[in-house]
């Protein structure tokens, strides 16, 4: 068997023709006239290749194709229609198709293009070491190409989301509350709200509610006149007027004093203040975005935020998930990173062992993202090779590997490099009694799902002492 490919059609003659031809070749053809049956299919089966006609009844070629960027981006998907516009091929190859074939097809075309596809998907899902290759719908600086949004990096479900919110708002004036968990990537959302609106050409201002003392917030967001105070010599515009047709950016404003809560709800109703010290009026226009990582409600109904301030803030509310919750994301942010730290830090990392990119998933990430920045700086730092592996993992990582409890008790388990060794064994055996175990003893598919060749797998197996009947 060549491989598995997954053809839906919704004329039954020409899933008839595929089916005979793939089928003359060697390959395994699941064939479905429906595309929503096809779209259940591509989650429960593994196939090597998706081909899709582009305009069907229900969910379009498109759409499926969409469907397997999102959630399974290394399957490579071929579209073919009747109606071969240059439009449509276009369409189909930016959004992330591997190629585009019209019908009335050529069949030595046809059978060309798919053995190309499955013969590029098994070399991407055989190889030892995951290296992270662009992939479609994903920019070179590592973020997802959805509505033009280039500083964010993710392609999960919630993400989406996310993106679709920030496009649907960003054009309006309305003020915007980021909530989420300190690392989300609050920040990134309010510039990239900022980079799609209308006021992209003008300045995105930021401030820290949470750095700045008390005392000097209000000159520090309204400005002051010469003399206001001691050590004011000469006057000094503040955030609002240097935010002036641009994007006011309040980081942290459940820390903001209840005093100034007062003197921010002023600007919002009436876009106008004074400096401190001044007697005129200035007026701005300034869109508000504001972030917390606290629970506002909570904040209002202990006393410690105004409640009509909360209402003004809260007219287009988001809220970011924690890492935790939108883990498909973070062989994409490992990427991104592995990317900006080589060029920050002059390495020429190519990429991460399996068994450790296993690790970081299923790590809990209480810093989130930040955290993950971190860790994957301290570990390429302190790397001495061009991949990443289990032992460049800081201690609160590596305690995710599994260990023996006879093993760690002996006089080497005080060696670091063995520990690691022993852990990163065993949670290989894990892997591949596991891979084995769901593909009924079969060496070549569970290679297959482990992402090694037969003979790495068999070699490795030796390594390990796992004996099974090979295929």
């Amino acid at each position: 068997m060549q491989g598995r490919v997954l053809v839906v059609d919704d004329e039954k003659n020409i899933t008839f023709v595929i089916q005979a031809m793939l089928e003359r070749e060697r390959f395994e053809t699941l064939v479905f006239n429906r595309s929503s049956e096809a779209l259940d299919a591509i989650a429960s089966e593994e196939v090597d290749l998706v081909i899709t006609d582009l305009y069907m009844p229900g969910p379009g070629g498109l759409e499926i194709l969409e469907y397997c960027q999102q959630n399974f981006p290394q399957l490579p998907v071929v579209v073919i229609t009747a109606f071969g516009t240059v439009e449509a091929a276009v369409s189909a190859l930016k959004k992330g198709a591997f190629d585009f074939i019209t019908k009335p097809f050529d069949q030595v075309e046809l059978l060309g293009v798919v053995k190309k596809a499955v013969a590029t998907y098994q070399q991407r899902m055989k190889e030892p070491i995951i290296f992270f290759p662009r992939q479609p719908g994903v920019t070179p600086q590592g973020g997802t190409a959805v509505q033009g949004i280039s500083s964010i990096v993710g392609a999960s479900s919630q993400m989406q989301d996310i993106f679709k919110i920030i496009a649907k708002i960003a054009q309006s004036p309305s003020t915007v509350l980021v909530w989420g968990e300190s690392g989300t990537g609050k920040e990134l959302v309010a510039y990239e709200i900022h980079r799609q609106s209308d006021r992209a050409s003008k300045s995105f201002v930021k401030i820290n509610c949470a750095a700045i003392p008390a005392t000097l917030i209000e000159s520090e967001l309204f400005g002051y006149e010469k003399g206001a105070f001691t050590g004011a010599v000469a006057s000094k515009p503040g955030r609002f007027e240097l935010a002036n047709e641009g994007t006011l950016f309040l980081d942290e404003v459940a820390e903001m004093p209840l005093e100034m809560q007062a003197k921010l709800l002023r600007v919002l109703q009436e876009q106008e203040f004074e400096r401190v010290g001044g007697i005129s009026t200035i007026q701005v226009d300034v869109r508000i975005i504001t972030a917390t990582n606290k629970d506002l409600e909570a904040e209002v109904k202990s006393g410690r935020f105004r409640e009509d301030l909360f209402y003004r803030l809260n007219v287009v509310p988001m809220r970011l998930p924690a890492l935790r919750d939108r883990k498909d994301d973070i062989d994409l942010l490992v990427k991104y990173f592995l990317g900006e730290f080589n060029k920050k830090l002059n390495r020429g990392m190519q990429g991460i062992t399996p068994e450790t990119l296993h690790v970081l998933r299923n790590y809990n990430w209480p810093g989130n993202i930040r955290q993950l920045e971190n860790v994957l700086e301290r570990m390429i730092l302190m790397c001495e090779g061009s991949v990443l592996s289990a032992e460049d993992l800081p201690d609160e990582l590596s305690a995710g590997l599994p260990q023996k409890a006879e093993e760690a008790g002996t006089e080497e388990s005080t060696n670091l490099k063995q520990i690691v060794r022993r852990q990163t064994q065993a949670l290989e055996k894990d892997l591949i009694e596991k891979a084995l175990e769901e593909t009924s003893g079969n060496v070549t598919r569970a290679a297959e799902k482990l992402g090694l060749s037969r003979k790495g797998l068999q070699l490795k197996m030796k390594e390990l002492g796992i004996r099974r009947e090979v295929d």
